[in-house]
């Protein structure tokens, strides 16, 4: 059975590696395409520099967090490293700043490429929007294919070298803490700028979106690839990593319970043959001339889901495993279909509810808030119904024909399923923001109404596309923090062996009663900590947006000849990608903080079982919120953009200014906190999980 496990961990860091192979193509692809237009290289490189940079503080801010993290993780886990083996705090230090610095390398891959496609994808729009596509598409693959390569590289090779699934939840706390402040920072980075360039420049002045005399426009391009680029990579870096360390967790304990390796060789196999399939269908994916780029997006994804459904049947059949795991992966990628077509119908310009908000518009911004909101509430139903089915339908599947312990394994491999295929997803989300600034560098170059028409079109596939990724990011996210729910009780069970506490071959904890007050304190406590982390978050949007809103009035005032695009008036660009950049280094870090912080504070009050509640807490709710801004904000963005289309009213009506407004409170719902949520459950639940015997050993009640 040894040989077995090392045949899957072998062809695992064989399809990362060839994944990788794939990223250097698509790279040299992209980069080979034509650029010959100056304005759209100035511009460019103007984003490129300010991206770039933006990157270079926020990581130097948090290699000083991660080097403090890694020294107390070093003094106090697993246990304190004066009472524990020295080894083992070792290990899990190290494997914590190998998390942080594979999920660092996830978004600086990212903004590498994505700040390089944008300029090929709006030099292409000239020709058609099958290039112009293609660009971008194969731009955001090459971060699709370099993260998820390293995700299933770095799970292996931690496993493989330590042998101990407690460096794996250290390897994914350190890409999850990584994530966390990646994802909130550069989200408070580009809602600064982009509610900063909206609300002057469409509402006060009347003046097009990416209209080069608004001194906000270049740090809104770069906000693209700092927050929906590097902070996303980093963030379904960490979704991939923490589903395959909760499975690995509880595959290795079932693997010592029943013998042999058979557990946790599936969830190797199953998530190499996902990234597999995610490579065959970048591969061939593709679009014809005067086609809907949406409709091509959301193939390539059927296409890829079908791929993978089938290979792991065939793997499955041929390597005789276990086909009960084989339905609990399948039902987790279906009902992330399911997540993302429910998403699709909420936010999609072409159906009853963006349409139902765009006639709200035409009674101003309050019905837009109002009908917004209301929606927004409504698509919280679909996906949190689908988790708790794919949760419910893989536990009773697993425990029922497998046995005992394999209910929770069932529900991780759910989650392991529904990320399978994150490679195409994060292929699709990463073509967002890239057409995106495509779009801003026709206008700001003037190639011509033709091309702003085709960029225009692939934005707004790009933002259906996006909010479908990020119901099914927030899916996963869900599914793998109640594995990883059972990872933690899997830890105290361990730990309370090891203290002497019950006797070998019994459990201190197999479940959680609410009517137990210490259970109970903590769950309120916990489904407390979502809504003030997006409050902390949005609030720092606010402060920052608000500071830049000043600097442009100051700009368009002292700036002679601005306001009228005279050639000689250049807007202080620089400015505001200093005061962006300023401000979200100074806001990341204390939302972040908050969550942490309140963990092992839960957990030093009220021991296991209050954070057992707490946990719980935080799930419940912080799907709900993540599901709710995610697809509230969606549905804001492409109201705007339908009533732009010449609905309505169109550009410069009544509709359309109360469209920017509902928009400009969906950015920070949709791009900061919403997608910074499932980071930060997760973030939670690797915390507790990790510092669980301390909260054995220490607690108040």
């Amino acid at each position: 059975m040894e040989l077995e496990l090392s045949f899957y961990q072998v062809a695992s860091i064989v399809v990362a590696v060839l994944a990788f192979g794939t990223a250097f193509w698509l790279y040299k692809w992209v980069v080979k395409q034509p650029s010959s237009n100056q304005r759209i290289a100035e511009v460019g490189k103007l984003i490129q520099n300010g991206a770039n940079t933006f990157l270079a503080k926020e990581y130097r801010a948090l290699a000083r967090f991660s080097a403090v993290a890694a020294i107390l993780i070093l003094l106090f886990l697993p246990s304190p490293i004066w009472k524990g083996d020295v080894l083992n705090n070792v290990v899990m230090a190290l494997s914590y700043i190998f998390g942080t610095v594979f999920s660092a390398l996830a978004g600086k891959v990212g903004i590498s490429i994505a700040t390089i496609a944008n300029m090929k994808s709006a030099e292409a729009a000239t020709k058609g929007i099958k290039p112009s596509f293609m660009s971008g598409y194969r731009g955001g693959a090459v971060m699709g294919m370099a993260v998820v390569g390293s995700s299933l590289l770095g799970v292996t090779l931690v496993l493989v070298i330590t042998n101990d699934t407690s460096a794996l939840l250290g390897f994914s706390f350190g890409a999850s803490s990584l994530a966390l402040f990646a994802k909130a920072g550069g989200g408070i980075f580009t809602k600064t700028a982009d509610v900063s360039a909206d609300l002057v420049g469409k509402v006060e002045l009347g003046i097009p979106e990416d209209d080069p005399r608004n001194p906000a426009v270049i740090a809104d391009n770069v906000g693209d690839n700092v927050g929906d680029v590097a902070g996303m990579g980093a963030d379904l870096f960490d979704s991939n990593v923490a589903s395959m360390a909760a499975a690995l967790v509880m595959a290795v304990s079932l693997d010592k319970v029943y013998g042999g390796t058979i557990n946790a060789s599936m969830v190797f196999c199953y998530a190499a043959i996902g990234l597999l399939s995610s490579i065959i269908g970048v591969l061939t994916a593709n679009m014809r001339e005067g086609g809907s780029p949406t409709r091509a997006l959301n193939m390539n994804t059927y296409i890829t889901t079908a791929i993978y459904g089938i290979l792991t049947a065939i793997a499955t059949a041929v390597f005789n495993l276990k086909w009960p795991i084989w339905f609990a992966s399948t039902i987790g990628l279906l009902v992330g279909t399911i997540i993302g077509i429910a998403t699709d119908y909420f936010t999609d310009d072409s159906k009853k509810p963006v349409r139902m908000v765009a006639k709200a518009c035409e009674s101003g911004p309050a019905f837009t808030i109002l009908s917004g909101t209301s929606y927004g509430f409504m698509s919280t139903i679909p996906s949190m119904v689908g988790i708790g089915l794919s949760a419910l339908l893989s536990y009773v599947i697993c425990d029922r024909y497998l046995g005992d312990g394999y209910g929770m394994f069932g529900i991780a491999m759910s989650a392991v399923g529904m990320l399978s295929i994150v490679g195409m997803i994060i292929s699709n989300d990463a073509y967002g923001p890239i057409v995106d600034n495509a779009r801003g560098l026709v206008e700001m170059g003037n190639l011509g109404d033709k091309a702003l028409e085709i960029t225009d079109s692939l934005d707004s596939a790009g933002n259906t596309v996006k909010a479908i990724t990020k119901g099914f990011s927030v899916g996963a996210a869900g599914l793998t923090v109640i594995a990883l729910l059972g990872a933690f009780i899997s830890e105290v069970n361990l730990a309370a062996v090891d203290m002497g506490i019950v006797a070998a071959g019994e459990s201190y904890l197999s479940g959680f009663d609410i009517m137990n007050p210490t259970v109970f304190f903590g769950l309120l406590v916990g489904a407390a900590i979502p809504p003030v982390f997006s409050a902390m978050l949005m609030l720092g949007v606010d402060r920052n947006a608000q500071r830049m809103v000043a600097e442009i009035h100051r700009q368009f005032n002292e700036i002679i000849g601005l306001k009228e695009g005279k050639p000689e008036a250049v807007p202080e660009y620089d400015k505001c990608i200093e005061i962006a950049t300023n401000g979200a280094l100074k806001e990341l870090i204390p939302a972040g903080l908050f969550a942490i912080i309140s963990t092992l504070v839960v957990g030093f009050v009220g021991g296991v079982e209050a954070v057992g509640g707490f946990i719980t807490g935080n799930i419940v709710s912080g799907l709900i919120f993540a599901l709710y801004m995610s697809n509230s904000g969606g549905l804001w963005d492409n109201t705007k953009k339908y009533i732009e289309a010449g609905n309505h009213g169109g550009k410069n009506s009544v509709a359309h200014k109360a469209g920017v407004v509902g928009d400009t409170v969906g950015d920070p719902f949709k791009d900061t906190a919403g997608p910074s949520i499932n980071t930060q459950i997760t973030v939670v639940t690797l915390v507790a999980s990790i510092a669980s015997t301390l909260f054995l050993a220490f607690s108040l009640f």
